[in-house]
């Protein structure tokens, strides 16, 4: 098993990106190029466990902010990234693919916790 999975359905699936930040991805399994190219149904369910997956990262870590993106200029296909961001991380307020700030040393509670939470609340959710 790909030790970066977090949870997979028959239409998604949330990896982890390594990262001193609590960061996760969300993919539909079909490579679609764009959010628009995305049936309405799965859209929905897409940002359905993007709110469970940000609920989550709320409730566990109390961060600063939730940043949610979707560049998909490297790898072109739909997925969206989901970050727990704090005012002492190396690049807040900047965006982590922005320009370092300083070296940060984040004291966080545990991250398999984390993931074994986030895979619990959407297991609950995933209807396929």
């Amino acid at each position: 098993m790909d030790q970066s999975l977090i949870f997979e359905n028959a239409h998604l699936y949330v990896e982890k990106e390594a990262s001193e930040i609590p960061w996760l991805k969300i993919f539909t399994k079909e490579p679609y190029k764009e959010l628009g190219d995305v049936p309405k149904e799965l859209r929905l369910q897409l940002f359905e466990v993007f709110d469970i997956i940000e609920d989550e990262m709320k409730k566990y870590y109390n961060p600063t902010k939730i940043n949610m993106a979707s560049f998909a200029n490297m790898l072109p296909r739909v997925h969206l990234h989901v970050m727990a961001r704090f005012e002492n991380d190396s690049y807040f307020p900047n965006p982590m693919w922005g320009e370092k700030l300083r070296d940060a040393v984040l004291e966080l509670p545990d991250e398999k916790e984390f993931y074994k939470r986030v895979a619990i609340a959407l297991k609950q959710f995933s209807p396929g």
